[in-house]
């Protein structure tokens, strides 16, 4: 439920609301064509984002190509140089 208020799909949401009655009595143009498709990529990466998220806090891999992938990336070397460090007190 967390993940369906994100802002990114309430906005693709009220665009895609405004989209529609902006187009019903409309001609079909390049314009509203290109309206659609630029609506379409925006719920598409949305959604994107969501998966990511949802990845990332069950710990599971993101790709490489995420915005959510760095700050994975960067909690994995935190957490090997932190059990680095414990493994090296428990020698002693």
């Amino acid at each position: 439920m967390n993940y369906l208020f994100g802002t990114g799909l309430i906005g693709a949401i009220t665009a895609g609301k405004t989209l529609l009655s902006g187009s019903r009595n409309a001609p079909i143009t390049w314009r509203a064509v290109l309206a659609w498709a630029s609506w379409g990529i925006t719920v598409a990466l949305a959604v994107g984002a969501v998966v990511d998220v949802y990845r990332a806090n069950r710990g599971l891999p993101v790709a490489p190509d995420s915005p959510i992938a760095a700050k994975q990336a960067k909690e994995r070397e935190k957490a090997e140089k932190q059990r680095a460090k414990e493994r090296g007190r428990n020698r002693k």
